[in-house]
Order: structure tokens, then sequence, then C-alpha cells
């Protein structure tokens, strides 16, 4: 559950009766008042305050600017990310500048007008707020196993594990999984630790290309090759040159074009519609698909040489279903995300949303979960998201498919437990353990036994 955050302002002002004035101008907002500038540094480095409200005239030099920008520079040095709004002098604009030019985010003339500096300070607080959880986001993904792949599940980590041995290879690859899984994702991670990485990633989509246009779009043609062909054009394979060429639903390849992609894999030449000349291609294949390909071989309608072809390596993508403690760390993630981009006030799920998330079987998986996500934080009225605008219902846990013994039983519910806690708690273990009603020392232990840590 998202816990509600105190925002600290920090005033610095030596005139007492403007000190006054403006703690109680700022609702929502606990105030520090410093008169001059060692206390407002000992009140910057304990309430930690997201904006600060500086006059530039402070003693020793009430009459100048001195004191004033010298505080600024110090409390930038040491709170980068804090937004310091400077007040200045009637017709100072001059010295308001030199402050904006040393880093403070916005400036206010005197006299002090409450509710506009309300609306400044307002602002700022909420570019800071987002700077903060940009930071955070960035730092999340830098933690997860593959750029921008979001997983702490044993099932995805084993996924991410295999692209990161298979990546700096030529290996042709198959993604196996059910549409929404994140194929397209895994493919662009092995692109981009491969050598390849700083060349082109071609993707093409067999599904969403017609059949008759799917060819040209492949392998390129001649000027004149067919009518409206007015110019010799490279196809996608040539356009991957030195690069990675991946081919999303391959399952839908008709039969015609199995055989000519087969032999460009096999000799690694394309010749393009209406042209004679054999042309060599270095290409890195990656495919994927969702469909049953053996399935297919069997009915005929994919050829059993061109999936041995695809499928030197065949990696399985698992449903968002089955894949422990992952759907409330990407919710988290899309949330963050959405609250930034749309300027909404949602910080968090409450409980009921947690349960639901958890115990949804997603059969649209990642991206049935993004498109809620963004809807939900459109439509929440609160600061939290609750189940009720993820348009789910919260439910008990099901029971079916757990082993009955019972030693299993517990520790494949103690494993599950401690996941859950690490996601809620965004990797914390102390409040993981608070959450799991036990000592950081038992928790210890246990991510240890079950291969956590």
């Amino acid at each position: 559950m998202a816990k509600t955050t105190t925002r600290h302002l920090l005033v610095v002002e030596d005139d007492k009766g403007l000190q006054s004035q403006l703690r109680w101008a700022f609702d929502g907002y606990e105030v520090a008042v410093a008169g001059e500038r060692s206390e407002a540094i000992t009140a910057l480095r304990r309430f930690q305050p997201g904006v600060v409200l500086l006059d530039l005239g402070l003693p020793p030099d009430p009459g100048g600017v001195t004191e004033g920008l010298a505080t600024l520079r110090e409390i930038l040095s040491l709170a980068p990310e804090t937004k310091v709004i400077v007040v200045t002098g009637d017709n100072d604009r001059a010295n308001a500048v030199k402050a904006i030019a040393g880093g403070a985010y916005d400036f206010h003339q005197k006299p002090a007008d409450a509710e506009l500096l309300a609306l400044l300070v307002d602002r700022a607080y909420h570019m800071f707020e987002l700077e903060i959880e940009n930071r955070r986001l960035q730092q999340a993904d830098e933690n997860m196993p593959l750029r921008g792949i979001i997983a702490i599940s044993p099932q995805m980590l084993k996924v991410c594990r295999t692209v990161e041995k298979i990546a700096p290879t030529d290996i042709t690859t198959l993604l196996l999984g059910a549409s929404g899984t994140g194929k397209e994702r895994f493919a662009r991670a092995l692109h981009e630790l491969s050598p390849r990485g700083g060349n082109r990633l071609v993707a093409i989509n067999c599904a969403a290309i017609p059949e008759n246009l799917l060819e040209s779009e492949l392998f390129g043609y001649e000027k004149g090759a067919f009518t409206g062909a007015n110019q010799q054009t490279p196809g996608k394979i040539e356009f991957a040159h030195q690069g990675t060429l991946f081919l999303d639903e391959i399952g839908d390849l008709p039969l015609e074009l199995q055989a000519k992609l087969l032999r460009f894999l096999q000799e690694r030449v394309v010749e393009r519609i209406g042209g004679r000349k054999e042309i060599a291609v270095d290409v890195r294949i990656v495919c994927a698909t969702h469909q049953d390909l053996e399935q297919q071989m069997r009915e005929g309608r994919f050829r059993e040489d061109l999936y041995y072809r695809v499928s030197e390596m065949t990696i399985n993508i698992p449903a968002l279903r089955e894949r422990t403690g992952d759907a409330a760390v990407l919710a988290k993630a899309f949330l963050a995300r959405f609250a930034a981009e749309l300027g909404t006030g949602v910080k968090g799920f409450d409980a009921g949303a947690l349960n639901a998330i958890e115990h949804y079987a997603w059969p649209g998986n990642v991206r049935e979960l993004e498109s809620r996500i963004k809807r939900a934080a459109i439509m929440a009225e609160g600061s939290q998201v609750s189940a009720e605008d993820l348009e789910l219902e919260t439910s008990p846990e099901g029971l079916q498919g757990m082993p009955l013994n019972l030693r299993q039983v517990r520790e494949a519910a103690e494993r599950e437990a401690i996941i859950r806690a690490l996601g809620h708690a965004d990797d914390n273990v102390s409040e993981a353990a608070a959450l799991l009603g036990v000592t950081r020392p038992t928790l210890y232990s246990m991510l240890e036994k079950y291969g956590l840590k």
C-alpha cells in the first residue's frame, strides 16, 4: 500500500512579520522557517524540503543580495533536486535573472502575494515529485535483469539469464509466448546486448501486412517488377544488414514465402522481385509467435525444415499469471509512469487493488495490465487506485494446482509470500520483514534458503 508522505517547504526570510504570514499561507505543507543562512542549511538537512522559498536580502547583507545568492548556491550544492523560488525586491529583475542563472527554479517580486506564491510553490513541488519519481524509475530499471524488462519472478529471471547468454551469439532465436507477454521487448534485448547493438533492429509483423505485399516488404523489388514499382526498393532483410531482423508472428507467414525465407536462411542471399542478382546479407534473425508451430507442422501449415532453422534456440516466455509477483511490480511501474505523464495526483494502490492485481488471470498479459493501469490513473478519484478503478474484483487465492505434501505446500507458500512482500516493499528488506511479521535476520535466512538473495 502506498504511503502518504509529508510535503516539506522551507521559507528563508529574516522579516519576522512576513515569516508569520508565510508560515500559515501554504495548506498541505509542513512549513519550516529560517532567518539566515546557517539556520536555512540546518533546516535543509533536517527536513529535506522539496521546495525552498528564499528571500535574497538576508543578514548580514539585508539590503543586498550577496548572502541570498550564496545561500542559493549552498542549497543547490547540498540538494540539487530541490526547487528554489527566490523572492526579490520590487523592480529588481536583474538579481532575479542572476538567481535563475544560478539554478533557482523561479522568482517572485515583493510585495509577497500569498495566493500567487502558493501557486508557484505547488507547481515547483509537482515538478520536484516528478523528477524524484523519474529518477526512482530509472534506478529501478537499472536494477532490473534486462533494460526495459521489469521482472522479479523466478520464471522471468530464468528467461532473462537465457537472453543474456545467447545475445552475444548469432544463433537464430524463436520466442514463444501468448500475445502481450513482451516478445518484442526480448527481441530488442537480444539485439541491444549483441555486437550488432549499434546497428539497426528491423521489425516486421508477418500478420499485419497483406499477403500480396509481404514478399516485396521482405525481399524488395526492382524498378518495373510490377505495376507501381517506379523505383528500385530494398526489402526489410537488406535494410537490416549487419543488424537484427525481427520477424514477429512468423506463424502467419504464407507457405510460399516460407520456402523463400528458408532459402535465405540457408544461403544468406536475397533476390529482389523482378531481379536476378543475388545480394549477400549479414543479419541475425529473431522470430516470434503466439501460435503452436508444431501443431501447424502436423497440419501442413508450417514447413518442418523452416521450423528447425528458426528454432536453433527456443525461448518460452511465460504468461503474466505464471510469473510470481511480477504483476504487482509491473503495475507500480506503469502507474508511476502514467501519473507522471498525465499529471495526475495518483500515488499508489490500496490493498484491495493489489489483491485484485495479484489474483486476476490477466488473459491479455502485460498489454492488458498496462491498459487497465492507464485507465485507472485517469479515473481514480483520490491518491490511491482501487480495485473498482481497475474494474477488477478482489478474491481469495485459490488452491488449485497446489501439492498435497504439507512441507511442500508450506515452502511454496513461504516462497511466494516472500516474493510478494518484496514486490510490495520495492525490495526494501525491513519493510518486507514487517509485512511478513518476521525479523530482518529471519527474512535474510529465508531468502538464502529459497535462493532469492
